[in-house]
């Protein structure tokens, strides 16, 4: 096999999973995206369905598309009606999307107990709605629908409903599995049957309900489907729809078969936190090939081979997909993850073996406090930067004191309560000594405000500075509100943005440590 077809259908059916709802906007952004990608089709949605897929199709005739056809999706004619008066099959038309993907039952107890209509007149609706759309001129997908539970309760109608779509002039019958039950061997069987009995292109639609979706196409690939629909990141409803990023990477990387080149292959992870962004779904970082920990290693001796030979613990070179390799430093860390981190992070700082080691005992211990290092990169280089020799900070705490209040005050006549944060912060800058006071909506925020007043005298800068998330998580849970606490605060300058940590029984302590090394690593990588 030389190639197969790319079909995505994350605007129609990935937007059927729970917690997505995509904008018109929405959907024209991702539409430009998947075409940059490289893929063939992309299916828009269903005309006639809902105003924003009407006004989907008709702004998506403005973009200029340089790789992918897009798709209207809709079903056959309804029972007892004819294609040309059919509502849907109009819909269709007037959407004037050159490609369309009809779906119809291949089941025959669907076609009995939920259609409620005969066998025959099931085949008439799949072969009319067929001819009609194939009259107007449109290229016609046909989604045999329910196809390999149907396949094995009685074949031989199953079959015939492929037929039927076949003989009116369908492109492709797409076999589904529309529940998500099968398992790679029973997807590869019935495949290879169907193939021997029809000459016609079949295409191959999956869902994850057993977990396999993704292995589930390959296998029909690998039986002879030429055509293969998938979602981007899975996104689909319940357990979602094979991962079109994960089949274009095993097609590609693993069985030699084209469906992309190798400069869109690089796209793969661009994509992937594009359209995670737009659905407003956060990255899925263990997601093969693209995710954030796809390549990361985080125990000593993974680490170790890795920093010799990159391939020692990777299947593939991240950099095909557009992905890197990332080195964690935690409790299982040996002095191999720290020496690649620090090459990772591009710090030119160099740590002897003797106190590399001292490092990552430091490493271990901090852990087996609360401390994470993982997501907090600034934190673990300002860790490395304080254990050299000769490190001087550009300031140091004296002495911090915090005082939250609760006072009464008169609200509309009647009497109220508010909550007052006030914080002192003594800090030294050189010989000098630094103390200032601030008010806050929140011990933290008192803090930090008055940490910032004590510094600005010396460092102006500063004061583009903010933070930008909060998040605190018991480490310890089942100690009530004793818990070892981590806080981990994001921050930015406008242009970078980096993450610290900090961690305490204490969720005031906690919030300093991160905040205060928040400024340090700003003062350090960024201030004048």
């Amino acid at each position: 096999m030389e190639t197969v077809q790319l079909y995505d259908t994350t605007l129609r059916d990935g937007s059927q999973q729970e917690g997505i709802s995509l904008s018109v906007e929405d959907k024209l952004k991702i539409t430009l995206k998947l075409d940059e990608l490289g893929v063939g089709f992309i299916e828009g949605g269903w005309p006639g369905s809902n105003p924003k897929d009407e006004a989907y199709f008709q702004q998506v005739k403005s973009l200029r598309l340089s790789n992918a056809v897009v798709a209207a999706f809709g079903s056959t004619r309804r029972a007892g009606v004819s294609a040309a008066e059919d509502g849907t099959l109009r819909a269709l038309a007037e959407s004037e999307a050159p490609v369309v993907t009809l779906v119809g039952k291949a089941s025959d107890m669907q076609v009995t107990q939920i259609l409620e209509t005969s066998l025959e007149e099931n085949l008439a609706m799949i072969s009319d709605s067929v001819a009609y759309l194939k009259s107007l001129g449109r290229r016609v997908f046909f989604d045999a629908e329910h196809f390999f539970d149907g396949f094995q309760a009685n074949p031989d109608y199953a079959l015939q409903c492929a037929a039927a779509a076949a003989d009116a002039g369908a492109e492709v019958v797409v076999l589904c599995d529309t529940n998500g039950g099968m398992l790679p061997p029973q997807i590869h069987d019935i495949v290879t049957r169907v193939s021997q009995a029809m000459a016609v292109a079949l295409g191959i639609h999956t869902h994850n309900d057993c977990d396999v979706a993704v292995a589930n196409s390959l296998a029909a690939i690998e039986a002879g489907v030429v055509h293969v629909q998938g979602t981007i990141n899975g996104y689909g409803e319940r357990c979602g729809n094979a991962n079109l990023l994960s089949i274009a990477a095993n097609l590609k990387l693993k069985l030699g078969i084209s469906c992309l080149t190798d400069e869109q292959l690089a796209k793969l992870t661009d994509v992937h936190k594009y359209v995670s962004e737009v659905v407003n779904l956060p990255p899925n970082g263990t997601q093969p090939f693209v995710g954030g920990s796809a390549f990361s290693h985080k125990g000593g001796l993974h680490g170790s081979a890795v920093a010799k030979m990159e391939d020692s613990y990777q299947h593939i070179k991240p950099v095909q997909v557009g992905n890197r390799t990332r080195m964690l430093v935690s409790e299982l860390a040996g002095r191999g993850n720290v020496a690649y981190k620090l090459r990772e992070l591009g710090l030119d700082i160099s740590v002897p073996p003797g106190r590399a080691t001292t490092l990552v005992e430091e490493i271990k211990t901090k852990e087996s406090q609360g401390y994470q290092y993982e997501g907090a990169e600034a934190s673990f280089e300002l860790l490395v930067r304080r254990a050299v020799e000769g490190y001087v900070p550009p300031f140091e705490l004296v002495d911090y004191m915090v005082i939250v209040e609760q006072r009464r005050r008169p609200s509309n006549g009647e009497e109220g309560k508010e909550i007052l944060s006030e914080a002192t912060v003594k800090i030294r800058v050189e010989s000098e000594i630094r103390h200032t006071a601030a008010v806050g909506n929140g011990p933290v925020n008192a803090l930090d405000t008055a940490l910032r007043k004590a510094l600005l005298e010396d460092y102006p800068d500063l004061k583009v500075v903010r933070l930008a998330d909060y998040k605190v998580r018991v480490v310890e849970q089942g100690t009530g509100t004793g818990a070892v606490v981590r806080v981990l605060v994001e921050s930015t300058d406008g242009t970078h943005t980096w993450q610290t940590v900090g961690a305490s029984s204490n969720i005031i302590e906690a919030s300093w440590l991160a905040v205060v090394d928040s400024l340090e690593y700003w003062l350090l990588k960024y201030g004048a």
